[in-house]
């Protein structure tokens, strides 16, 4: 009876409680998540380390430049300068004050042309003084001329001696010399006055002016104050280039060669030229040769002076060989071809960045870059097969 009246209630089975099989296919599975989390994290993290200690593929930069299509047919380039064959520093013959100049730089002269004067106050006077001296001596010589007739008459008839004529013969004599004289000195004062007017020697233009109004001029500028030569003038139309030309390669120059001139102040624009003299002596110092290039025909922008680069073409490329204006250009190898296009790479930060570009002729090793580039960009210069957009660089330095 007293197993009967037990309370069964505390007896129930609590089935909310996890089984023994399940907890542990739940502890697998939390560590399985586990190790996938960390190799997720290790193998992020091995990418981007590889990322940071990988250095980059190396390249080498170029410039994208204008170029002369002469290239394609030059033996030999050389550096040189503009000058005129005819030039001359204008100075004066005589020593005085400079009180007149009508010239300035760039000023257009005439053979003849009066352009400065000096002070002719003093030679002025000489000229006068001489002028009335001349006067005299005319003025004597009727005086002795009819000395000499009535002399002659009455020597004949006897009535004078013969030392009487002889002395009026002689005095008519030393007039006319004196008159001789005194024209020389005329004449020797002309020039002294023609010296004080400077005068240009030949057609041209003015380069620069020497002096001002007011300055001391002077044939040999002795003194520190004095100036020697009052302006500098060249004959515009007689300008050449001349260049020095390494003995090494001086057999690649003829007379009458074919040239490209190329000016640093205008290098879009070219000029013909062609050789007039190769000089013949060499400096020592620099184992140079000069060589003289003329040009066939050149524009008002050529100036004395300017810098110059001349392209010495081969024989057989004419006189219009490289004539026009100059390409943009990159080196052959910076230019490849991917999916179709034509393209170059430039370097932002540290990454290939694709550039698509349209390409003309080749000169050379070079190519012509129409589109998609201008000049002094930077572009990678020899472009391999792993190189793609996005791809990691790293600049070398030439």
């Amino acid at each position: 009876m007293a197993t009967r009246d037990t309370d069964l209630t505390s007896l129930r089975i609590d089935r909310s409680a996890p089984t023994g099989g399940s907890s542990r296919k739940f502890r697998a599975l939390r560590k399985i998540v586990g190790w996938l989390v960390v190799i997720t994290l290790i193998g992020g993290g091995f990418l981007l380390l590889k990322d940071y200690f990988n250095p980059g593929l190396e390249v080498q930069l170029v410039t994208a430049s204008l170029t002369s299509p002469a290239l394609a047919n030059a033996v030999l380039t050389a550096s040189g300068y503009v000058v005129a064959r005819r030039k001359a520093a204008v100075a004066s013959k005589g020593t005085g004050t400079l009180v007149y100049l009508g010239v300035e730089e760039g000023d257009r002269v005439k053979k003849g042309q009066v352009i400065a004067r000096l002070e002719d106050a003093d030679v002025a006077a000489a000229l006068q003084r001489a002028k009335e001296n001349l006067r005299v001596e005319e003025a004597d010589l009727k005086d002795a001329k009819q000395s000499l007739e009535r002399q002659r008459i009455l020597v004949k008839g006897g009535f004078v001696a013969q030392a009487e004529f002889d002395a009026a013969e002689a005095r008519y004599h030393r007039v006319v010399a004196s008159i001789d004289a005194a024209k020389s000195a005329v004449k020797e004062a002309e020039v002294a006055v023609d010296n004080t007017r400077i005068v240009a020697p030949f057609d041209g233009t003015v380069l620069k002016k020497n002096a001002d109004v007011g300055e001391i001029v002077a044939p040999l500028a002795g003194a520190a104050s004095s100036r020697a030569a009052v302006v500098t003038i060249a004959d515009m139309s007689s300008l050449e280039v001349e260049a020095d030309v390494s003995e090494a390669n001086i057999t690649r120059v003829s007379p009458d060669q074919s040239c490209e001139i190329r000016l640093d102040a205008y290098p879009e624009q070219s000029y013909r030229g062609a050789v007039s003299k190769i000089v013949p002596t060499a400096d020592r110092a620099k184992a140079t040769v000069l060589v003289k290039i003329k040009f066939r025909k050149y524009d008002h922008r050529v100036l004395p002076e300017m810098g110059a680069k001349i392209t010495f073409l081969a024989k057989d490329s004419g006189d219009d060989a490289g004539a026009g204006k100059s390409l943009l250009t990159v080196p052959a190898t910076a230019v490849a071809e991917r999916s179709g296009r034509q393209v170059v790479y430039q370097v932002k930060g540290d990454r290939a960045v694709e550039v698509a570009v349209t390409v003309g002729q080749r000169i050379g090793a070079l190519i012509e870059i129409k589109n998609g580039l201008k000049e002094g960009d930077k572009v990678i210069g020899k472009i391999g097969e792993t190189l793609r957009a996005g791809a990691k660089v790293a600049v070398k330095n030439p």
